[in-house]
């Protein structure tokens, strides 16, 4: 988590999230001064409980999970050791901690559809030409992209993290603190799309290179502190929490406590019943069978290998922590080709994720951009990427398989589920991603010509799960 912080420009606000709660706790260390902590048994309960979450989320390989998990074992053994009244007293500190969970990543694609959709009647109204194809923007000369990064979920994630803290600090009304926090939510996105139609328009007079970076100075420096400012300025005079009001009653909280330990002992428990996971953890991850040192794609009836596309439209998966990688280009009489490319893991962990952010059909930072999603081929994940050449663009099709124990599937949050019913059954832990690819020519159909090719060499291959298994466990 402290990594994903230190090195991530969308989570760089949960380096002050620690800090932030050390400071809620310490506004409220005269109330806390009138509370008896003691020790407490459902504590123990609810850091045993955590520790669980943790390991279905270890076991499923999904990081959002056990983090969230991580926080709530933190949070159960302050319970267990001080007890429920002064968790009581704590109630915001700790819901806020939360906030230290690198999450929102979901949001971004969501948030580039709405930022494309905001945009395009703005440069209308103005009379700059614009159409859209996916999140790809072609007004006047350029291209635009609206990429994960121009989506505004960096700043929507760092809002609700604020605005949580006004709401809290600035508010005692609950309809105020919900219009707060939709006013969060909304003016960010809003406020983007302002952004990525200024940065359009700008092109369109000084040229592209000016307009993206004076884009990325003023958005990440400027642009941010002018919207938060704005915000405050709006909601400054529905604040209706003094400074000084007391933020709980310590009389309320001196209610008489059950199920009591000593809190040393209650610690203790506590952080036994944390380590349980971890290395029941390790027990499993023990049990996944090795892979053999060589596998190989096969050939294929009514296909033969040709040499791999070069130049602009060459392409390749990522799948950096793969034991194996595999990929071929098969051609057919017919003159259509497709790229089959394979990657295989003995075993998942951290680092080692068969569907993780930007790893895949596309990598982070990849020069092929998806466009848009297509319609499932086969059960598996189809989607348009196109890259910019001398030539003008070029266009690939991508469908994607993952082989996980028994399942096959083309979303990534079966993946996660299959993962974990796996490894927790003690199954191979074994996993695959499968991808085929086809260049979209124009001139030789299109698309549906594209959609075409990788449907013939998939039926070639026969039943992705049968043929993946043939692939990395010969001895099958």
């Amino acid at each position: 988590m402290t990594r994903i912080w230190w090195t991530s420009t969308t989570f760089g606000h949960c380096l002050f999230i620690a800090p932030v709660v050390a400071w809620l706790v310490w506004t409220r260390r005269s109330g806390l001064a009138a509370i008896a902590p003691v020790g407490w048994a459902p504590g123990v309960a609810i850091t045993a409980g955590a520790a669980f979450l943790w390991l279905l989320g270890d076991a499923g390989e999904v990081a959002l999970v056990r983090q969230v998990a991580l926080v709530a074992m933190l949070a159960g053994a302050m319970i267990a050791v001080l007890g429920p009244n002064v968790a009581r007293a704590l109630a915001f500190p700790i819901a806020y901690a939360f906030f230290m969970v690198p999450f929102g990543d979901a949001f971004e694609p969501v948030l580039q559809d709405v930022t494309v959709a905001l945009v395009m009647p703005l440069l209308h109204a103005v009379g700059v030409p614009a159409s859209v194809d996916g999140v790809l923007i072609h007004a006047g000369p350029y291209y635009f992209e609206v990429a994960e990064a121009c989506s505004g979920a960096k700043f929507v994630i760092a809002m609700l993290a604020y605005g949580a803290l006004v709401a809290n600090t600035c508010f005692r009304s609950w309809r105020r603190r919900a219009i707060w926090m939709a006013a969060c939510v909304a003016v960010p996105v809003l406020a983007n799309a302002v952004r990525a139609f200024g940065t359009i328009v700008a092109a369109q007079h000084w040229g592209v290179a000016a307009a993206t970076g004076a884009d990325h100075i003023v958005y990440g420096w400027v642009f941010f502190g002018v919207v938060m400012a704005a915000l405050m300025a709006g909601a400054w005079r529905w604040f209706d929490r003094a400074p000084d009001d007391l933020l709980f009653d310590p009389a309320r909280l001196r209610r008489p406590v059950r199920l009591t330990l000593a809190p040393a002992f209650a610690g203790v428990l506590a952080v036994g019943a944390a380590a349980v996971a971890p290395a029941t953890s390790a027990s499993i991850a023990a049990r996944a069978l090795a892979m053999p040192h060589r596998i190989a794609l096969p050939d294929l009836p009514g296909w033969q290998r040709v040499a791999p596309e070069t130049g602009a439209a060459g392409w390749a998966p990522w799948h950096p922590g793969a034991d194996h990688h595999l990929i071929a280009r098969y051609a057919d009489a017919e003159g259509r080709a497709v790229d089959w490319a394979l990657a295989a893991y003995a075993g998942q962990g951290e680092g080692r994720k068969l569907a993780a952010f930007g790893t895949g059909a596309l990598r982070q930072g990849d020069r092929w951009i998806r466009v848009a999603d297509l319609p499932a081929i086969d059960g598996g994940h189809a989607m348009r990427i196109v890259t910019q050449a001398k030539g003008g663009t070029v266009e690939r099709i991508v469908v994607t398989w993952y082989r996980v124990g028994w399942t096959v599937t083309g979303d990534d949050r079966q993946v996660k589920w299959a993962t974990m019913t796996d490894r927790l059954r003690g199954g191979t832990q074994t996993a695959v991603a499968m991808h085929l690819s086809a260049v979209v020519r124009p001139d030789a159909g299109g698309v549906p010509a594209a959609v075409a090719a990788i449907r013939a060499l998939r039926a070639a291959i026969g039943p992705v799960g049968p043929a993946v298994d043939r692939i990395v466990r010969p001895a099958y």
